[in-house]
């Protein structure tokens, strides 16, 4: 029985025998406001290569009533099952399939997602199909070589807005919105978006081209749509995109919707992009956050080429649509004129990066181009590898064949397959073409291995300082436990920075790029020149690898960390400690000492913002457990201490108010965040807005100083989704075994609870100071775990598995649990995948907790 999965040779198979023309899909939405179930019909036309061959059509529905295949009906009940509609008996030539289905609306963000604003008690509508839920909406064959055109006609309540992939009509007297059909393109970027929702309009023109825009949002958000700014970071894609890609936005209006409850950070719908709706800010946040969004914003847009245009064939290769997508939004911040955010790129090393090695060190790493053998495994291959490590080794092929090169053969290769389905040999054939280079032996090894490898500079000096030898020493580390492959030793296009001090700050003196390749690549370049105060290695970030300092380096950097007068040499080397206190290299105590001697100076606040969460990380997880509590209350001191010194109205000033709101302890410090939330204290230039209110709730609330007539009262004074989100993490925060189980049988006895809200409830759940209130929930989790993954879908299940394992629980014991049940429960490959990568959180943390142990004697 196949549930609703579905294998690469069964979609090999069909792709084989059918070619699929269009879909006519007409949706009855005109009860959403209750709820419930809506009618479906969908007739689709296809061709079939081989007479009298059998085949199916998926679809995932309460009940279907008709199935008409070629005008003959078929028994519904004997041909659906298994979320799937078997085709029969089919011919040769052209076939037409009519099925008329109840389809279910759902809270879970996938399918048709259903949501009602406590503002005004509308209903808001949108769809997320991707990997395979455009079959919860319609009946569809549910794989992205099976390009058709698609033509929706909607039946909606009146008064609502209806968008889809092509341009929305006028409004119509019968409340019926009839759509043209699309261009050819695959299921899963689909879109239906529909609802009372406020709308912005505006137009892209340049050379005659003119693309209309839009922006949505609930009336509730809309005081607080800067639609302004997205048009500006969109144009500003447009600009860019159309240039470096020599190829006109391909459809016919681009339209972004910022949706509630929605899943992940948004999804390129053609034409129609769906964004979670919490980038429209209700209160102050700092550039990072506008940073992201437009990374975002810019992400989805490149997909338009890299993925609705030209779409990948199977799952496996997924990291073309990911990586390039995240490759070229960073280009575009980084290199478009005017951008706002020309060190993107520093953003990319601090955050994106520290994600892939994170993921690339996992039981569960994997080559860039995974194996997808079916639906299960790419749902949980939306990784730090897909995206992050993929855009890095793009990033690092731009720097080995040229950028222009690198673009040339981009554009060739949307020419050619404009509309259809690619691998990856389609790309690097292209690229080839364009640099003259051969990319077997680079494909093989970046793109087909797992693993991750170590660069350390060799420098041998004499008595004058003089550099007599130089060379770059790659190493490639085991695998983790259970991985499969081998390590492997791969060609590195990097750049060696030579730092010295001037006027206070580290500056570059002098830069040389060279292709590192083998176990030792001597550098003659650098012999008989003066040895610097710090040697970089992957200066500038173009090539993916952990990076070590020689021993003088290290100890200038130890110092000095926050004097390079750039910020990308200062996050390179932020994130080589962090990686260091993760692998156990450098103690916990010693990497909060050396956050603290130069976050003072650090001027990015995407970076200071994550220095942050890692040092919050390390003394939570990584720290003796003898020294955490001195080490918090360090770490919390110095927040404070940040808070009050920092300038009035700052991004650092939120930065660090948010930091301390995180960690606050002593009876002191909880009487200044109760203060500053009931306003009878106050910090000049310090705004206690609606986000703020709550997270310093959120910590009173998990501190035992907030009640729920506190959360209450805040919910009231905030009677919003967002508002019920956070009171319902306020709720789970409490330190009372009531609270606790409460909010258990909330997420793990009952499956009432939208997506957004069980993800709150979760993240209140886990407190790191409640670890024996938590305690108990370890052996109930394995008690659990398994049959939610069978029952729930698969967003709600992931949350569950991920959210609720006991990774505060850091000791042999939860390992050996974790063992057992592996052991015993004979978990799906996906859900082994999850459980194992949280196991190896725990595993890490017992080394990190050693290693800092093992420094303090």
């Amino acid at each position: 029985m196949p549930g609703t999965n579905l294998t690469r040779e069964e979609a090999q198979q069909r792709a084989r025998l059918l070619s699929v023309d269009s879909y006519e899909i007409d949706l009855d939405l005109s009860g959403a406001q209750e709820g419930g179930t809506f009618r479906s019909v969908t007739t689709v036309r296809f061709d079939v290569s081989e007479a009298g061959a059998d085949s199916f059509i998926d679809l995932v529905a309460p009940a279907v009533h008709e199935v008409v295949l070629n005008g003959a009906a078929l028994d519904a009940a004997e041909v659906f099952a298994d979320s799937r509609i078997a085709l029969p008996g089919l011919k040769a030539g052209r076939n037409d399939l009519t099925v008329v289905a109840d389809c279910a609306y759902t809270n879970t963000g996938e399918g048709l997602h259903r949501f009602v604003d406590p503002v005004d008690q509308q209903a808001y509508l949108y769809t997320q199909f991707e990997v395979p839920d455009a079959r919860r909406v319609f009946a569809s064959f549910e794989q992205p070589d099976l390009k058709a055109t698609f033509q929706f006609t909607v039946k909606a309540p009146e008064g609502w807005t209806v968008v889809s992939n092509s341009p929305t009509p006028k409004r119509p007297a019968d409340n019926v919105w009839r759509f043209e059909p699309t261009p050819r393109i695959s299921t899963y970027i689909t879109a239906l978006i529909a609802g009372p929702y406020h709308a912005v309009h505006s137009t892209y023109e340049k050379d005659g081209q003119t693309v209309p825009l839009g922006i949505y949002c609930r009336p509730s958000l809309a005081e607080f749509l800067d639609a302004d700014a997205i048009f500006d970071v969109t144009r500003q894609g447009f600009d860019w995109f159309q240039e470096k890609f020599d190829y006109a936005y391909p459809f016919a209006k681009y339209d972004q919707l910022f949706v509630p409850e929605f899943n992940a950070g948004a999804m390129e719908n053609a034409g129609a992009v769906t964004i979670r709706d919490q980038y429209v800010f209700r209160s102050k946040v700092t550039d990072a956050a506008y940073e992201v969004r437009a990374e975002t914003i810019l992400h989805e847009l490149a997909h338009m080429w890299f993925g609705d245009l030209v779409t990948m064939e199977w799952w496996n290769d997924l990291w073309l649509n990911e990586s390039f997508a995240t490759y070229t939004s960073i280009a575009c911040q980084a290199y478009a004129p005017g951008s706002k955010w020309p060190h993107s790129w520093t953003t990319f090393a601090n955050s994106m990066k520290t994600w892939a090695y994170r993921q690339d060190q996992l039981p569960s790493t994997h080559p860039i181009m995974a194996d997808i053998r079916d639906l299960d495994d790419v749902l949980v291959n939306f990784d730090g590898i897909t995206y992050a490590k993929g855009a890095s080794v793009l990033k690092q092929l731009v720097a080995y064949v040229g950028m222009d090169e690198f673009f040339t053969g981009v554009q060739a290769y949307f020419k050619e397959h404009a509309f259809g389905n690619t691998r990856l040999s389609d790309l690097l054939g292209a690229l080839e073409k364009t640099s003259g280079r051969d990319l077997s032996t680079w494909s093989r090894k970046w793109l087909e291995t797992a693993g991750i490898n170590v660069l350390r500079p060799e420098v041998t000096t004499d008595a004058a300082g003089v550099i007599t030898a130089f060379a770059v020493r790659q190493e490639a580390p085991a695998l983790p436990a259970g991985a499969k492959g081998e390590p492997t030793l791969r060609p590195h296009r990097i750049a060696i920075g030579l730092y010295e001090h001037e006027d206070g700050k580290l500056v570059r003196k002098d830069r040389v790029e060279l292709d590192v390749d083998g176990e030792l690549t001597e550098v003659p370049q650098l012999v008989g020149r003066a040895r610097p105060a710090v040697v970089l290695l992957n200066d500038d970030d173009l090539s993916y690898a952990k990076v070590r300092l020689d021993a003088e380096s290290l100890a200038t950097v130890t110092q000095h960390l926050g004097d390079f007068a750039e910020s990308l040499p200062r996050a390179l080397c932020w994130a080589s400690a962090w990686d260091m206190t993760r692998d156990g290299e450098l103690a916990t105590r010693d990497y909060l000492d050396l956050v603290l001697s130069g976050v003072a100076k650090e001027s990015d606040i995407g970076v200071v913002q994550s220095l942050q969460r890692q040092v919050k990380t390390a003394i939570d997880l990584y720290a003796a457990p003898t020294w955490r509590e001195t080490g918090l209350a360090k770490w919390t001191e110095a927040t404070l201490e940040h808070l009050r010194a920092a300038t009035p109205g700052s991004d650092h000033q939120l930065a660090w108010a948010r930091a301390f709101a995180a960690t606050a302890r002593t009876d002191e410090q909880l009487a200044l965040l109760a203060g500053l939330l009931d306003g009878s204290e106050s910090i000049e230039g310090l705004a206690v807005d609606t986000e703020l209110r709550w997270d310093l709730l959120g910590r009173l609330a998990a501190t035992g100083r907030a009640d729920e007539k506190a959360i209450a009262a805040e919910l009231e004074r905030d009677k919003t989704s967002a508002g019920e989100e956070h009171a319902a993490w306020a709720r789970a925060a409490r330190p009372t075994a009531e609270a606790k189980a409460e909010a258990w049988a909330s997420v793990v006895d009952s499956d009432k609870l939208p997506n957004a809200v069980q993800e709150s409830v979760i993240g209140g759940f886990q407190q790191s100071d409640q670890r024996e209130l938590l305690a108990p929930y370890a052996e109930k989790y394995f008690a659990v775990v398994k049959d939610v993954w069978e029952k729930r879908s698969h967003e709600m299940a992931q949350q569950i598995a991920v959210g609720l394992y006991p990774l505060l629980q850091v000791s042999q014991e939860t390992l050996d649990a974790t063992d057992a049940w592996l052991a015993s429960a004979e978990p799906n490959a996906a859900l082994r995948r999850l459980v194992t990568e949280s196991r190896a959180g725990v595993e890490r943390a017992l080394r990190a907790q050693a290693a800092d142990a093992a420094a303090a004697s």
